[in-house]
C-alpha cells in the first residue's frame, strides 16, 4: 500500500480498520508504524490510502492552511496521525482538516485552491478529497453504502462539490468536479485573482485574528513536546528508554523534538528507523544516521562539525552505561542523488521528470537536462529559472536558485535545517516572465466627503505611501473609504500593518485585503452568492457559520461584517454581471446592507441584486415575513443554500425618515446651542414612537452595560419582559405631545401610549400589530405596495395582548407621506435602533427604488 510500514500488532483494546470501518476481531491486526493506520490481514491488499509519509509529494498545486485558534473538536481525527483530537486542536477554516497541535508541522499543504495568484494558472476543477471526520450517517455516492465513521478517520469527501465515497470507490469518481448542486452560486476560483505572497491566509480570507493565533508558534513548541510525550507514556516499562530527536538545527534552536521509545539493547539502524517514523519519513534508514545531542550544539554550529569526525566510532549498540538522552538524526553525504523537477505551470502532460545530479551538477546544468525531456530544447537557457518550494502547512514559501549553485549543496543545507522540510520541499522548472504585482486594499473610517487628493494627502501624511508604487484607484465618499492599488508586496505588506494603528479625527482606520474578480471568466449560467455574516448578532451563532459558509462556498464570497462593513464585499462582486446577496444577522444588521447597497448602487454592474435573508437576530421579523423563520436554531447551512438558490424574488418598499429638530438638544453649554441638525435614516420595518421605543431603549442600555449575558434569544426576550412589567403603571399622554399628518392631511390621533408606522405584516418579534380583519376603510396591506400602515397602542398591557395574538393594535391610517409634529423629547426606534429626539419634525417617505428581496419558496426542497 502507497508508503505505508505496516507491521502485525497485538490489540489491546477495541480496534476499527481504517479501510473498510469494520470491528478487527481476534488479537491480531496490522498497523502502520508511521501513521497509525489500522487493517484486517484481508484488507491490506486493498488499501488505498497513501500514508502521511508521502502525502506531499502528492498534491498537485501547493496551497498552504488557513489555521484559525486551537479550539476543542470532539469527535474529530487528526488528519496527519490518525488519533483522535482529545486536547485543543486546529483546524483550517477553508477545508475540514483537523490536526493536533503537535502534528501541525507535519501536515502537507494541500487545502483547496481558492484562486489564482499570479504564478498559477491551472484549472482547478478536479475533486479536492479529504479524508474522513464525516458523519457516521453519511452515504457513499457509489455504492450507497454508509461511509462515516465516528471511530475511525474513513470515508473521502470533495471540499468543492460535496460528493462523499468510500476509499476504495472515490478512485474511480471521474477527477472533474463540476461544483455539485451549488455550481451556480459558487464563485469559480479561477474568476478570483489575488496577489497574497507576504499576507497569511488569514490576511486573505478577511478572517478576523484571535489574539491566541499570535502565540500560534509558543503552542508549536509546547504541543511537539507534549503532543509526542502523551504517545509515549504506554511504553515506561524497564527495558525500554525513551530518547529525545531533533530532526536538523532548526528543531534545536526552537528546541522543538519528538519522541521515541525502543528497547535498551536496540541496535543503531532500530534506532534510526524509529526516529524517522516519528518524524514521518519513509527513507532507508541506511542512508541516516544519530548524533549526540550536548548542550553546546545549541551554542556553536562548529559544536556540531566537530561531531561530524567522531561519528564512525558510534556504531553497534549504541547504548552502553551512560546514554545521552538526546539526539540528532542526520543525512549521511552521498556523491550522487535522483531529484525530482516539476514542469509547474508549463502545461506539459507529466507531473515531474527524475534527474541524477551529482557534485557537479549547477542550477544550469539542471535546467540544460531537464528542457529536452520537456521537449522544450529549442528554448534559451535564460528564458527559465529553477524554483525551490518549501510547502509547509501554514506558508508556501517560494525562492528562485541562483544559476551556479551546486545543486547536491542545496539539498545538505535544507536538511542539516531539517529532514523534515527535505520531505516537503519541491523543484519547479519555471519560465520567466514578467508579472505584474498589483494587490488591491480597502482603507475605511477615513473623513467623508474629501477628493481624492484630499484622501492621497491624508494617506501620505498618517501612512507615508509610496505614491510611485500606490494609486488610489476607487474612493468611496459617503462612506469615507478608498481602495488602494498597489505594486509593491512589502509596501503593501507595511501599510496593512500600519492602517491597524492608525486613527484619524479619533476614528480608527480599518484595512481589508481585496481579491480581483475577472468577471469575463464567470460561467454564463452562474450567479453567486455575496454572503454578509454579523457574527455578533442574536445568539453569537455567526462565528459556526462564518466557517460553514468559507467551506461551503469560495471564502473570497463571504465577508465578515465587524471587519470593514458590507462595503468590501459589494466593491469586490462591483464588475460581477450578476449576483445574489445572503445577509445573516437581526433585522438592525440587514437594514445596514441594504443601506449600504443603496448608496453604493449607481457603482455596481448588476445594481438590483436580490437579498436573502438568515435570521440571527432576536426580533427577526423581516425574516419571518419573507419565510426565513424566526431565527437560525442550527439549521445544515447545506440546505440554506439550497433555499437560497430556490427562493422566489419579491419587491419590497424602503422608507426615509428626516429627523430635523427645531430645538437645541439638552445639556448645552452656556445656555447657547445650535440645534441638532437633521438626521435622515432609513426604514425597512417599522418606526415606533412612545412606550415600544422606551422599552428599545431600556433594552439597547441593559445589553451595552453587560453585552456577555446577552448571547441567546430566548435571554433577550427575557430581559424586555423584564423592562416591560417596569412600566406597566405609568400613564402617558401621547397623543397631546404629538400632532400627525397623512398625505397633507390632519390626523386626530385616540388616546394612546405609542404610534407605530409599519412597512410588513411582523412587529416586534412576529406579532401582528394591524390585525387580519378586513376593513372597508383601508386597503389590504403588502410589503410593496408604496403605503405604510400607523397603529396606536395603549401601553403596555395593549403591547403584550398584541404579541400574545389576542388583539391587534388601533388602526389610524394608511399613507404614503407622513409629517410628525413633536411638542417635547421623545423615545423613537427605526427597525430596533432607539434614541430621543428632540422636538421638532419628523418627514417619512417613500425611498428610492424598491428592493429586491429572496422570499424562501413554499415548495418542499427537491432530495
Amino acid at each position: 500500500p502507497p508508503g505505508h510500514a505496516f507491521r502485525r500488532v497485538t490489540l489491546t483494546k477495541p480496534t476499527f480498520c481504517h479501510y473498510c470501518t469494520d470491528f478487527i476481531w481476534g488479537l491480531a491486526g496490522y498497523q502502520c508504524e508511521v501513521c497509525n493506520f489500522m487493517s484486517h490481514e484481508k484488507c491490506l491488499k486493498n488499501v488505498k490510502i497513501p500514508c502521511s509519509c508521502i502525502a506531499p509529494s502528492l498534491v498537485r498545486v501547493p496551497v498552504a492552511h488557513c489555521f484559525g485558534p486551537p479550539g476543542h473538536y470532539k469527535r474529530k481525527f487528526c488528519t496527519v496521525c490518525r488519533k483522535s483530537l482529545e486536547s485543543p486542536a486546529f483546524r483550517c477554516e477553508v477545508c475540514e482538516l483537523h490536526v493536533h497541535t503537535d502534528c501541525i508541522l507535519f501536515a502537507c499543504s494541500d487545502c483547496r485552491q481558492c484562486h489564482q495568484d499570479g504564478h498559477l494558472d491551472h484549472d482547478t476543477y478536479h475533486h479536492h478529497w479529504r479524508e474522513g471526520n464525516l458523519s457516521s450517517s453519511a452515504r457513499c455516492e457509489f455504492c450507497k453504502k454508509t461511509c462515516g465513521s465516528s471511530e475511525v478517520l474513513s470515508g473521502m469527501r470533495c471540499e468543492w462539490c460535496g460528493i462523499l465515497a468510500h476509499a476504495a470507490c472515490y478512485v474511480i469518481v471521474t477527477p472533474e468536479c463540476t461544483f455539485g448542486r451549488l455550481r451556480n452560486m459558487i464563485l469559480p476560483p479561477s474568476c478570483v485573482q489575488l496577489f497574497s505572497r507576504n499576507f497569511s491566509k488569514l490576511h486573505c480570507f478577511r478572517i478576523s485574528e484571535n489574539l491566541q493565533t499570535e502565540s500560534d508558534e509558543d503552542d508549536d513548541v509546547d504541543g511537539s513536546t507534549q503532543g509526542s510525550t502523551k504517545d509515549i507514556q504506554i511504553s515506561t516499562d524497564s527495558s525500554k528508554q525513551t530518547l529525545k530527536i531533533f530532526d536538523g538545527n532548526d528543531a534545536v534552536k526552537r528546541n522543538q523534538f519528538r519522541l521515541i521509545s525502543v528497547p535498551r539493547i536496540a541496535k543503531n539502524e532500530e534506532v534510526v528507523e524509529a526516529a524517522l517514523r516519528a518524524y514521518y519519513i519513509n527513507d532507508d534508514q541506511q542512508e541516516y544516521e544519530l548524533q549526540t545531542f550536548t548542550q553546546q550544539v545549541l551554542l556553536s554550529d562548529d559544536v556540531i562539525n566537530r561531531n561530524d569526525a567522531a561519528e564512525d566510532s558510534n556504531w553497534g549498540s549504541v547504548f552502553r552505561e551512560s546514554v545521552p538522552e538526546a539526539w540528532i538524526i542526520r543525512a549521511k553525504p552521498k556523491d550522487e542523488e535522483v531529484i525530482r523537477i516539476y514542469p509547474a505551470w508549463l502545461k506539459v502532460g507529466m507531473a515531474y521528470v527524475s534527474l541524477r545530479v551529482n557534485k557537479d551538477s549547477t542550477v544550469q546544468t539542471v535546467i540544460k537536462e531537464v528542457l529536452p525531456l520537456l521537449g522544450r530544447q529549442m528554448e534559451c537557457l535564460q528564458n527559465f529559472k529553477l524554483v525551490e518550494v518549501l510547502m509547509g502547512s501554514k506558508q508556501v514559501q517560494r525562492m528562485v536558485l541562483d544559476n551556479q549553485e551546486l545543486i547536491l549543496n542545496r539539498l545538505k543545507d535544507i536538511r542539516k535545517t531539517s529532514i523534515r522540510q527535505m520531505n516537503q520541499t519541491r523543484f519547479y522548472i519555471v519560465e520567466n516572465t514578467k508579472s505584474t504585482v498589483q494587490v488591491n486594499l480597502f482603507v475605511g473610517g477615513l473623513p467623508p466627503q474629501l477628493s481624492p487628493e484630499e484622501y492621497t494627502n491624508i494617506l501620505k501624511e498618517e501612512l507615508a505611501i509610496k505614491t510611485n508604487v500606490v494609486s488610489v484607484s476607487h474612493v468611496y465618499q459617503a462612506q469615507g473609504a478608498v481602495v488602494l492599488q498597489i505594486s509593491c508586496f512589502s509596501e503593501a505588506e507595511r501599510i496593512y500593518m500600519l492602517v491597524k494603528d492608525t486613527v484619524v479625527n479619533d476614528k480608527p482606520l480599518n484595512a481589508v485585503v481585496i481579491p480581483a474578480v475577472m468577471a469575463s471568466k464567470i460561467p454564463r449560467n452562474c450567479c453567486p452568492l455575496l454572503v454578509f455574516v454579523n457574527p455578533k448578532s442574536g445568539g453569537l451563532k455567526g462565528r459556526d457559520l462564518l466557517y460553514s459558509f468559507r467551506k461551503l462556498l469560495n471564502p473570497h464570497q463571504v465577508f465578515e461584517l465587524t471587519n470593514g462593513g458590507p462595503l468590501p464585499g459589494f466593491h469586490t462582486f462591483s464588475k460581477v454581471p450578476s449576483f445574489r446577496v445572503l445577509v445573516c444577522g437581526g433585522d438592525g444588521t440587514v437594514g445596514w446592507v441594504l443601506g449600504a447597497l443603496e448608496e453604493i448602487r449607481h457603482k455596481l454592474v448588476c445594481s438590483e441584486p436580490s437579498v436573502a435573508i438568515l435570521p440571527l437576530g432576536t426580533g427577526n421579523d423581516l425574516g419571518r415575513v419573507l419565510r426565513w423563520g424566526a431565527g437560525y436554531s442550527g439549521e445544515d447551512p447545506y440546505s440554506i443554500l439550497v433555499s437560497v438558490d430556490e427562493a422566489d424574488d419579491v419587491l419590497m418598499d424602503r422608507w426615509t425618515i428626516l429627523l430635523d429638530a427645531e430645538e437645541p438638544a439638552e445639556g448645552a453649554e452656556n445656555g447657547i446651542a445650535e440645534p441638532e441638525p437633521p438626521k435622515i435614516v432609513q426604514m425597512n420595518n417599522y418606526c415606533g414612537l412612545g412606550i415600544d421605543a422606551e422599552l428599545s431603549l431600556d433594552f439597547h442600555h441593559a445589553r451595552e452595560e453587560e453585552p456577555g449575558k446577552f448571547n441567546s434569544r430566548f435571554h433577550n426576550k427575557g430581559v424586555y419582559v423584564k423592562v416591560g412589567l417596569q412600566k406597566i403603571s405609568h400613564t402617558r399622554n401621547l397623543h397631546k405631545d404629538i400632532k400627525l399628518q397623512v398625505d397633507q392631511q390632519e390626523v386626530e390621533l385616540p388616546s394612546i401610549e405609542g404610534l407605530i408606522f409599519i412597512n410588513i405584516p411582523s412587529w416586534g418579534s412576529g406579532a401582528d400589530l394591524w390585525g387580519s380583519e378586513s376593513d372597508n376603510r383601508f386597503e389590504k396591506p403588502r410589503i410593496d405596495d408604496g403605503l405604510l400602515e400607523v397603529v396606536g397602542v395603549t401601553g403596555v398591557v395593549h403591547m403584550g395582548q398584541v404579541q400574545g395574538g389576542f388583539r391587534s393594535g388601533i388602526r389610524i391610517a394608511q399613507g404614503s407621506y407622513f409629517r410628525v409634529t413633536l411638542l417635547k423629547p421623545i423615545p423613537v426606534q427605526v427597525d430596533g435602533e432607539p434614541w430621543i429626539q428632540a422636538p421638532g419634525q419628523i418627514i417619512i417617505s417613500a425611498a428610492g427604488p424598491k428592493v429586491h428581496m429572496l422570499k424562501k419558496s413554499k415548495q418542499k426542497q427537491k432530495k
